[in-house]
């Protein structure tokens, strides 16, 4: 992924040598009628001070066994917040369930399954947004989206995606109705990514709920076992299984913070 920013737009809380008002308001060269106030930088911080805070965490000493083997996308850096829109999908009973029988499955002809801890349908890339754009991005966002309604889309059938540095597998359930009403979703997104040149989604995107991860590019293995996996949502007693989602509430969330968008009626 691209960490990415907007040149030409900073905040005054983040920037070490923003102008300091002393005594007063901006003299005439900054704008303000009264001259007699005069300006100046902020000293930069002691490097001893410095290395008692470290703002990132090198990759080498950081223990991925915390994370259950995963590797970051983009590297740890104070004021860059992980972003991404999406749908949230709240599991069904039977839906545990079936999953837990899958990863059994997937065990038997070695692979190592992780369910997901929460379940969601993605509308966006996760990208890096910098901490001072979070509530004019939301605000965008928000803006694009008053006049959606809400509607319902369906998942029903078993895929295996992988990610962009071949360090995690997934696999997710495919979207098989609401496709167009995502799309339009997606167009609304990608505005707002653009106007923060941020990444914007895939040209040609396969939506999907993610059920389960592995470490590392297991692409191959999955695949293999993929019909076996697929029997067990389509052996169910009434039938096969179908993954409904109710859209009624787009979410962003950045960081650990999550931001509501809800849809019309």
């Amino acid at each position: 992924f691209v960490s990415t920013m907007l040149v030409g737009y900073s905040s005054s809380s983040e920037e070490e040598n923003d102008p300091v008002v002393q005594d007063g308001k901006w003299n005439q060269m900054y704008g303000c009628c009264d001259c007699s106030w005069t300006v100046s930088c902020r000293l930069p911080l002691p490097g001893c001070l410095l290395t008692m805070f470290p703002e990132e965490l090198d990759p080498q000493t950081e223990d991925r066994s915390l994370h259950g083997g995963r590797i970051r996308s983009f590297k740890h850096e104070r004021g860059n917040w992980a972003t991404y829109v999406y749908f949230p999908y709240q599991p069904e009973e039977e839906f545990v369930e079936l999953l837990d029988q899958m990863v059994s499955v997937a065990k038997a002809h070695g692979v190592a399954l992780s369910p997901q801890e929460e379940f969601h349908l993605s509308v966006s890339q996760t990208v890096v947004l910098r901490h001072h754009w979070i509530q004019p991005f939301t605000r965008s966002l928000r803006a694009g989206l008053t006049l959606r309604k809400r509607f319902c889309c369906s998942a029903e059938r078993l895929k295996v995606y992988c990610n962009t540095d071949r360090t995690r597998t997934f696999l997710g359930m495919e979207v098989c109705t609401g496709h167009a009403q995502l799309l339009d979703l997606v167009q609304i997104v990608d505005r707002t990514m653009s106007e923060f040149l941020l990444e914007t989604f895939y040209k040609d995107p396969s939506f999907h709920v993610s059920l389960a991860w592995c470490v590392g590019d297991m692409t191959e293995p999955m695949r293999e076992c993929l019909k076996e996996l697929q029997s067990v949502f389509d052996g169910c007693e009434e039938g096969p299984f179908l993954l409904r989602l109710d859209c009624r509430e787009l979410r962003c969330r950045t960081g650990n913070r999550i931001f509501h968008f809800p849809l019309q009626p």
